[in-house]
């Protein structure tokens, strides 16, 4: 295997090397998502007993689920060498070209919001993923050609949060569609644990599920969690981990019992206060909060839909009872059923 694969870069900054570190290298060590696993260990080994690259693999799902991290598990356990770029940073063809041309025998390309990838780099980008091939027009006009070089076999892997915003040809390229789901309670808590050991951080199991429980489902937030607590220990509580150093280190960054911060309490709070409770349109939520509209769609609604705490009407937002309940304010007489 291509050593380069499984050392982490000295430039990057300290917070993405520990967060790198703490990623699995195999199937074997990645936790929870057992539906992809089985059917990715089927892929990856028919594709090994072929001696051939494994077919192109697309994963789509929130962010923060894995699915960076399942792309080099891909190229590890191939024992292939993989080369990472995203679709935004993928401006010009001669770009992509570049990048194809320099691929060798069995390695893979991870294009991580592969949906922004623009038209004109995907056109260019169906040959090179059905037949291993790369056209390229030479010169202007009448006089301009078409020359087609041969490119060698190998691995795309691509990643989108919004795959509803790809193309049907592209999606339509990739052999293998793998949707990747939050986590439930028991897995968290094992991804905590496994963290702390990574970090060295003595951890029980009651401290890992305190953790895990405000994470949001999200292994990414998880581990972000994990080193705030481990930080807030080392400095107030004299390396001590426990339950109660969770619940001190969290509520100093203002993230309840349910994963809550501060900018998903403002939106339900803006809806109940300002708003009767709602309905009320995302623009006029996200103007009377000062705050983006992509951010309360992409980022914030997602989780207070999936918690039970915000309703998504034709009419517009609605907070629920379990909103009321969970702040700890009166609940209208209309919700209280």
């Amino acid at each position: 295997m291509e050593e380069e694969i499984l050392t982490i870069p000295e430039a990057l900054p300290e917070e993405e090397r520990v967060e790198m570190s703490l990623r699995p290298k195999s199937l074997a060590e990645f936790v929870g998502q057992p539906h992809v696993k089985e059917n990715l260990s089927i892929l990856l080994e028919a594709a090994r007993g072929r001696e051939e690259p494994c077919e192109h693999v697309l994963l789509y799902g929130p962010p923060g689920l894995g699915k960076t991290t399942l792309a080099h598990v891909i190229a590890n356990e191939m024992e292939a060498q993989i080369k990472v770029t995203s679709g935004p940073a993928l401006e010009r063809v001669g770009d992509l070209a570049a990048i194809l041309t320099n691929l060798e025998e069995g390695d893979v390309l991870f294009i991580d919001e592969i949906h922004r990838l623009n038209k004109s780099i995907e056109e260019v980008l169906y040959p090179a993923m059905e037949d291993f091939a790369l056209d390229i027009v030479i010169g202007k006009g009448p006089s301009a050609r078409t020359l087609r070089l041969d490119l060698r076999r190998f691995t795309i892997i691509g990643a989108t949060t919004r795959l509803s915003l790809m193309s049907a040809p592209l999606r339509d390229r990739f052999g293998a569609l793998y949707h990747l789901d939050f986590y439930g309670p028991e897995e968290m808590s094992s991804i905590v644990t496994r963290s702390a050991n990574l970090l060295e951080v003595p951890i029980d199991d009651e401290t890992a599920m305190s953790i895990a429980g405000r994470a949001r489902c999200t292994p990414r937030i998880s581990n972000r969690l994990l080193r705030r607590v481990r930080d807030y220990a080392q400095v107030r509580a004299e390396g001590v981990m426990n339950p109660e150093t969770v619940d001190a280190a969290l509520n100093s960054l203002k993230i309840d019992m349910r994963g809550l911060d501060e900018t998903d309490r403002k939106a339900l709070l803006a809806i109940m206060e300002k708003f009767n409770g709602g309905p009320v349109g995302l623009g006029t939520l996200a103007a009377s909060m000062s705050e983006d509209i992509a951010t309360l769609e992409d980022v914030i609604e997602p989780f207070l839909l999936r918690e039970g705490l915000l309703s998504r009407t034709p009419r517009g937002r609605v907070a629920t009872k379990h909103a009321y309940l969970h702040l700890g304010l009166e609940v209208p007489e209309e919700l209280d059923d």
